[in-house]
């Protein structure tokens, strides 16, 4: 989803000048783990130390204006700014030195503009209102304001996407190259960040997340649009890219302390990296199954398949299975191709659905239908369910690729959970079939071939 590239030259460089945040949620702490997850040096100009976790800021401690201003030239003389964000400038003097050190620097600068924490304390003192508009805004190339900043900033009551649009040119006037007016507070099943650039309104919608691990959302969000604009990308770009990994961020947020958890923004990081598991633990179960013989009595006409999934997936894009499925040889079974994502929309939509359920259960194997291995399933105190294909709902038929989340959901519902072992007894021109769950295909693996030499004797 987002490129790491390889820099011949120098690898970017970007400033994060803001708070710090004992709770690691927000401020540089969040910052630097956004560059970090973008493929750029991160660097530091700290203003203020604040003692604050997860639902209260219990103190703040301004660094002296000078300290700061050193900070940021320490870093532009030795590593160069390819671009900055700023996060929380408690103080009028804090903004104008920040002010003076980016003019003399001249990089692209996010400014998040930020004055009211989740938890309710200030972070702008009210004085300092007037200095970031007069001073630090002219030298934006992107203001990120959420709805109450913006508010504020515009003079204006913002209750719709339509009074944002307004609000981000009224904002624009006070000097930035770009506004973006983020979304998360607006009402609505979408969440809409609003870009104001070059005159034009571009919308960045995506599914509104329900969930309590977003303290940190905006300081992630302005610290990936300057690591994009480090890297060369143009504003809507830097933008767009940003409410990816923002998203994601909050949809595999941190569950810790007792408030509001920290964004996760490694969380792609770490979606990429579970996929060369997920292959590597495929590629063992297909050696598996085909070095044991008896597996082919238990192939369906079909073709077998086993496939696992990353955490958390969201598409069959996030499924990896076999590639031209697994047949039946004189020898034994063999698999037709190799692992491979996206290769198996059968046992995908499968295990697509029941992962909501369990999220566990990340890796199915598919069976032919017989009594006799039910019966072996039995044995082994495997939780059973079915569906019935022939009581499927027409408006269910009528849409491609509804039927099998629409069987698993009836197969949930039957014993109130989500079962090791699915099946059904076909349909016109569809054929009978086992699906058994697990937590990894190699497991799954395992037990299909202890399965088939108990079925063999």
């Amino acid at each position: 989803m987002f490129e790491i590239r390889k820099f011949k030259g120098k690898i970017p460089v970007a400033i994060t000048i803001a708070g710090s945040d004992s709770g690691g949620g927000a401020g540089i702490q969040a910052d630097l783990k956004t560059f970090a997850a973008l493929g750029v040096h991160g660097t530091t100009a700290i203003t203020s130390v604040t003692a604050q976790n997860t639902y209260s800021v219990k103190a703040v401690e301004d660094l002296k204006p000078e300290i700061i201003r050193e900070q940021i030239r320490a870093v532009a003389e030795d590593f160069g700014i390819d671009a900055g964000k700023t996060g929380m400038l408690h103080t009028w003097e804090i903004i104008e030195i920040v002010t003076s050190e980016v003019s003399r620097y001249d990089f692209p600068l996010v400014v998040d503009p930020v004055m009211i924490a989740k938890s309710g304390a200030q972070l702008l003192k009210p004085e300092a209102i007037d200095a970031l508009k007069n001073h630090l805004l002219p030298l934006a190339t992107v203001l990120t304001p959420n709805k109450f900043e913006a508010e504020k900033l515009s003079e204006m009551e913002i209750k719709d996407l339509k009074k944002a649009e307004i609000a981000a040119r009224k904002i624009s006037e006070m000097g930035p190259k770009a506004v973006v007016i983020k979304g998360g507070h607006l009402e609505g099943e979408m969440v809409t960040d609003i870009l104001y650039y070059e005159g034009k309104i571009r919308k960045f919608s995506s599914p509104r997340v329900d969930s309590k691990t977003t303290h940190g959302t905006g300081c992630s969000f302005s610290a990936a649009i300057a690591a994009e604009l480090a890297k060369k990308a143009d504003i809507p770009t830097a933008v767009e890219n940003a409410k990816k990994i923002v998203t994601l961020s909050i949809r595999f947020g941190l569950k810790v302390g007792k408030g509001y958890g920290p964004v996760n923004p490694m969380a792609h990081l770490y979606r990429e990296v579970s996929k060369y598991y997920v292959l590597q633990n495929l590629e063992r179960a297909k050696a598996l199954l085909e070095s044991n013989s008896e597996v082919a009595m238990l192939v369906p006409e079909v073709g077998m398949n086993v496939a696992m999934t990353i955490p958390h997936p969201e598409s069959i894009e996030d499924v990896a299975a076999i590639e031209g499925r697994i047949v039946k040889t004189v020898e034994g079974v063999r698999a037709v191709g190799n692992p491979k994502f996206g290769a198996s929309r059968h046992l995908a939509k499968y295990l697509l659905e029941i992962v909501r359920c369990d999220e566990n259960k990340r890796a199915a194997i598919n069976l032919k239908f017989s009594d006799k291995i039910l019966k072996a399933l039995k044995k082994h105190k495997m939780s059973i369910s079915f569906y019935d294909r022939t009581k499927e709902p027409e408006e269910i038929k009528k849409v491609e690729g509804m039927s099998i989340p629409w069987g698993v959901k009836e197969a949930i519902k039957k014993i109130g959970k989500a079962p090791d072992v699915i099946y059904h007894k076909g349909d016109i021109g569809k054929e009978p079939m086992i699906v058994v769950f697990g937590e990894s295909a190699h497991r799954i693996a395992e037990f299909t071939v202890k399965i088939a030499k108990e079925s063999k004797r």
